[in-house]
């Protein structure tokens, strides 16, 4: 498909997505939301992409959520009206689930400022890294609301509720190394440039690993969270009685007795 406010490439198992809404510093608007939404599905079901890098070509990550375009629709405040918000923007929250429901895992390298709904986005994918430069922030209490795109439940599971409830109550901007201490994001780049190689070379890692054992061990770690850990535990056991059948557990096993590189092929 042919995008307007993204652009998305493959190359050797790894697929980029790259938010391209620079005029509006990737500001999310519905437009650039229903893009996301069709191109991380296309990419969640093709079976040559094995990781997925999500980048920006703005000076920022994303700016969040576009309010004038919100506000050029109508905010109608009537209660049936405002009963019908979650159909309404359902296209922002179905883009930051976009990324977590893809079966592949995905990284997002961010420079500059990733706000409200970037962070958003940011939170529903697996990995993080980020440039120096990068700032974060979760605005939303300070314009009087309350997060509602999933980034008040999936980030005190990658921080810890104390620095979640801090950025939550308090608005505040944090630079790369706070977001490092916190554990929102694995490592720090100098430049962005050197963020998106160190994401490249981290999707190259996760694609030379059998395909299906990658995206089922997502699953689980998706599922994992809701569930006690004995189900989570049976849930892994009946995913191994599907993978012990598959080519890629043979080729394994050929390519450990034969002291080379296994060749996975997804089958």
């Amino acid at each position: 498909m042919e995008y307007r406010n993204i652009t998305v490439t493959v190359d050797e198992a790894i697929a980029t997505l790259t938010l391209a809404r620079t005029e509006r510093l990737n500001a999310l608007n519905r437009a650039l939301c229903e893009e996301i939404i069709d191109a991380m599905g296309e990419i969640s079901g093709r079976s040559d992409v094995r990781a997925v890098v999500v980048t920006s070509a703005a000076r920022i990550f994303s700016a969040g959520i576009d309010l004038t375009d919100m506000m050029s629709q109508g905010l109608d405040t009537k209660p049936g009206a405002l009963l019908a918000m979650p159909d309404t923007y359902g296209y922002l929250f179905a883009c930051t689930n976009a990324f977590e429901t893809c079966r592949k895992p995905v990284i997002a390298a961010v420079n500059g400022a990733c706000i409200g709904g970037g962070l958003d986005i940011i939170t529903a994918c697996d990995i993080r890294l980020c440039s120096r430069d990068a700032e974060f922030s979760l605005r939303e209490a300070a314009i009087g609301l309350v997060a509602d795109m999933g980034v008040l439940q999936r980030l005190p599971m990658i921080v810890g509720q104390g620095y979640a409830r801090e950025m939550a109550y308090t608005a505040g901007n944090y630079d790369a190394e706070a977001a490092l201490r916190m554990g929102l994001v694995n490592r720090v780049y100098d430049t962005a440039d050197a963020c998106r190689d160190g994401a490249y070379m981290l999707a190259r890692a996760i694609a030379a690993n059998a395909p299906l054992a990658v995206q089922e061990t997502k699953d689980i770690l998706n599922r994992g969270r809701d569930i006690p850990v004995e189900d989570g535990m049976s849930l892994a056991r009946h995913k191994n009685m599907v993978l012990m059948q598959s080519q890629d557990l043979m080729e394994a096993a050929a390519a450990f007795m034969q002291k080379r590189p296994p060749a996975f092929t997804g089958e």
